[in-house]
C-alpha cells in the first residue's frame, strides 16, 4: 500500500536524501552491463536485483546516521514502451518490470524505516526520447496519452508519487502531470538544462515551471533541476521569485560538462565529491527551500554523503 500519497513528508520542509548517479556508478564503477542505459533490465536476474539493493544500502545507510528521510526512486527511467520495445520487451514483460520495481523498493523500506528517517517510495518515469535531445517532440495530450500506461501502472502500487527525470521540453512534463493527476497519484517534475541554465529547448527554467503550474493549476507536488551541473542552473533562480520557490529538488552531475560533452565522453568524470558538498550547501545557503538532495551522472554514495556532511546533516 502507498504509505505518503496523501501527505508527502518531504513537503513539510525536512530534509530528504536520495540516491545518485545509478546508471553511471553501475557502468563505469562495478562494470555492470546496461543496454541503453536501462537499470531495469537487471531485476530479470537474482545478481541484477542484488547488485541494485546493495547500490541502495549505501544510500539509505548514510540517511540513517544523519537523521534524513529518504526517497527510494525505481530504476524505470527507461521503462516506457519505445524503449521497452527497443530491449526486446513485450507489453506484459514491461507490466512486469515495473511492478518489481515498486515491490523492490517496498521490501526495502519494510526492512529499512524508521520513525526518524521516513522512506517515501517514487515511480521513475523517464523521457519518451533522448534526455539531452528534444528534437522529437509530443504535444501534451499525446504525451498525456504516452505516459499513462506506466503511471496509471505505479498508480496501482505502493508508490508514494511519480518523478519525471530528465524533462527537456514543457509538453512533455504537461502530458505527465495531467496522467498523474487523471491517476490519483502526486507528480514532480524535474528539468534538465544547459550550461546556459536554459531547457535545450532555449525555454527558460522560470517560464517551463511557471507555463506547468499554470495550465495545470499548480499540480506538481514540486519542482526538480537535475541531470546539469550546479554551475549550469543555480545561477537562474531568482530569491524571492515563486517558481524559484518551486523548486524543492536537485540531483546535479558531478561534471560540469555540456550534455554534448558527457555524451562523447567514454570516462566517467566524478568531479570532487566535497566541492559538491560545498555547492550544495552554497546552494541551500541562498534557496533553503530545497530540502531533497542526491545526484545524478558521474556521482555516488560519496558525493551523498559529502552533501550530507556540508549541509549539516551529520
Amino acid at each position: 500500500m502507498a504509505r505518503y500519497r496523501n501527505a508527502l513528508p518531504q513537503l513539510t520542509g525536512r530534509l530528504f536524501l536520495t540516491d545518485g548517479g545509478l546508471e553511471t556508478t553501475l557502468v563505469f564503477q562495478e562494470g555492470v552491463d546496461l543496454p541503453e542505459f536501462a537499470a531495469f533490465t537487471l531485476l530479470r536476474e537474482p545478481a541484477g536485483r542484488a547488485a541494485l539493493r546493495a547500490y541502495f544500502d549505501r544510500y539509505i545507510g548514510i540517511a540513517e546516521t544523519c537523521g534524513a528521510g529518504f526517497v527510494l526512486e525505481s530504476v524505470t527511467w527507461r521503462a516506457n514502451p519505445d524503449w521497452g520495445r527497443r530491449l526486446g520487451y513485450s507489453a506484459e514483460q514491461l507490466v512486469a518490470a515495473n511492478r518489481d520495481s515498486i515491490r523492490e523498493l517496498e521490501s526495502l523500506r519494510e526492512l529499512r524505516e524508521r520513525d526518524s528517517m521516513p522512506m517515501v517510495i517514487s515511480g521513475n518515469v523517464g523521457p519518451r526520447g533522448d534526455g539531452y535531445d528534444p528534437s522529437h517532440r509530443m504535444r501534451a495530450d499525446e504525451a498525456q496519452d504516452y505516459h499513462r500506461v506506466q503511471i496509471d501502472l505505479f498508480a496501482e502500487t505502493a508508490a508514494d508519487m511519480i518523478t519525471a527525470m530528465t524533462m527537456n521540453y514543457v509538453e512533455e512534463a504537461l502530458g505527465i502531470v495531467g496522467a498523474a493527476r487523471d491517476a490519483g497519484i502526486p507528480s514532480v517534475i524535474a528539468f534538465t538544462v544547459e550550461t546556459d541554465g536554459r531547457l535545450p529547448t532555449g525555454q527558460t527554467l522560470g517560464e517551463a515551471i511557471d507555463q506547468i503550474d499554470s495550465e495545470t493549476g499548480a499540480a506538481p507536488a514540486y519542482f526538480m533541476v537535475n541531470c546539469a551541473h550546479t554551475s549550469h542552473f543555480a545561477p537562474s533562480f531568482v530569491p524571492g521569485a515563486p517558481w524559484t520557490r518551486r523548486i524543492l529538488g536537485v540531483r546535479a552531475n558531478a561534471s560540469r560538462r555540456s550534455h554534448a560533452e558527457l555524451d562523447e565522453s567514454t570516462e566517467l568524470d566524478s568531479g570532487d565529491p566535497e566541492e559538491f558538498g560545498r555547492e550544495y550547501r552554497a546552494l541551500r545557503e541562498r534557496f533553503p527551500q530545497i530540502n531533497v538532495l542526491g545526484g545524478c551522472c558521474g556521482t555516488d554514495h560519496r558525493h551523498v554523503r559529502a552533501v550530507a556532511d556540508a549541509c549539516a546533516l551529520g
